[in-house]
């Protein structure tokens, strides 16, 4: 065994796919295009004196599964305001995002159901997919009718494909893609859920808090839409992006919650979420009712972000392959990700490195982080971003991109 870890590493470093956390300090300037922080919030004094006075009330951890002992006011609370806030009847919140989409994917899914996933599902989703012992197929990025075509191939009761009927189909769509920042057609996935009387999953995790229109601006892409309370809709959510917090949420009816009550392993038999991230995550809910101008204003800067990048990204585009460019070849995306194709992981790693040099933190993507195989950096914008730090940032990139195209 001990060998075969020195071959892995080995392999890692000649494919440049070597991860090393990287140490973030409290005082550190960097101009932040890196982390998952849209609107601003995990450094808000209100969610560090919600989380410091349940602390204080509730104690530092959850103390054991919700089922035993770990249920507080907070998490219910909690729970009822984030159903208010996307438009579902009723949600259950768990320890982090990644269980959310384990516990619905195992609970929902097993030999009698037919999982339909977009391509680019996170990895999350995947390994739900897998633990759920479905018979799991892919379809074209963003491309409803191949889902249909799939979708078509299901087994119903009375007729067999490899000795079990397929009665229940689970269609498997995030509403905003981590990676290239598109976001899904959902208006055609919900109509294909309901010509097949399937389940529709929307993992919001990149949308809750950005997306949103009117006076649903904020509340996700299915908030204020036919989607939104939808019986063959199910959400899943993180509380560790836009949030400002950590933990994970599945949003739903009220029978789906009680069914992932009773059957959703990474909940039954997990720790309950910390009181204190909870009372953040609640005390975030209700920043974003009362400030709009936050997902507001991480729209405003993504399209600065793509703006002031655009001649740079052209150069760079020309060099990679159009097609590796993302939808429609265009770098402006639907949320806070902006999503940049590198010629390799080498130079993608090169680019972000030298960028935090300078000042300024990128996310850097390689495989298998990434679902088209692309080695990308990826920028977020945050609403609290100034535009001499938009500026800045801009002029920074602009250089390292040049260097690389």
């Amino acid at each position: 065994m001990t060998r075969w870890l020195e071959q892995q590493a080995e392999v890692r470093g000649r494919r440049g796919l070597v991860r090393t956390p990287l140490t973030r300090a409290a005082d550190d300037q960097a101009i932040d295009l890196a982390s998952n922080d849209y609107l601003g919030l995990a450094t808000d004094p209100r969610l560090a004196e919600a989380a410091s006075e349940a602390i204080r009330r509730w104690g530092t951890g959850a103390t054991s599964s919700r089922l035993v002992a770990g249920t507080t006011e907070l998490h219910l609370e909690l729970e009822h305001e984030l159903a208010r806030l996307t438009g579902m009847e009723a949600s259950l919140v768990l320890s982090s995002g990644y269980l959310a989409n384990l516990g619905v994917t195992t609970a929902l899914g097993g030999p009698g159901t037919l999982i339909v996933a977009d391509e680019h599902c996170h990895a999350s989703l995947i390994d739900g997919f897998r633990l759920s012992r479905s018979r799991v197929e892919t379809f074209a990025h963003n491309e409803p009718a191949d889902a249909a075509r799939l979708l078509a191939g299901r087994m119903p009761s009375g007729r067999m494909l490899s000795g079990r009927s397929e009665p229940r189909a689970l269609i498997a769509v995030e509403s905003i893609y981590s990676v290239w920042g598109d976001a899904a057609p959902l208006p055609g996935l919900l109509a294909l859920a309901e010509e097949h009387d399937a389940m529709l999953l929307v993992d919001e995790a990149h949308s809750l808090g950005v997306s949103g229109s009117g006076t649903w601006q904020g509340h996700g892409a299915v908030a204020g839409t036919a989607l939104a309370g939808h019986p063959n809709v199910v959400l899943t959510a993180t509380l560790s992006k836009a949030l400002g917090s950590q933990g994970g949420a599945v949003l739903g009816s009220a029978l789906l919650r009680e069914h992932l009550v009773n059957r959703a392993r990474s909940f039954i038999f997990d720790t309950g979420l910390a009181p204190a991230s909870a009372a953040a995550a609640l005390a975030a809910v209700r920043i974003i009712r009362s400030e709009p101008w936050r997902p507001a204003a991480v729209h405003e800067h993504a399209a600065s972000l793509a703006s002031g990048l655009a001649p740079a990204l052209a150069r760079l585009a020309t060099a990679v392959g159009h097609t590796a460019v993302g939808p429609a070849g265009a770098f402006q995306a639907a949320g806070a990700v902006q999503s940049i194709p590198m010629p390799s992981a080498a130079a993608a790693l090169s680019a972000s490195q030298a960028a935090h040099a300078a000042g300024v933190r990128v996310g850097c993507f390689r495989p298998p982080s990434v679902p088209d195989g692309i080695s990308r950096l990826r920028l977020t914008a945050r609403a609290t971003l100034t535009p001499r730090e938009i500026d800045q940032a801009c002029a920074t990139l602009r250089g390292i991109l040049e260097e690389t195209s």
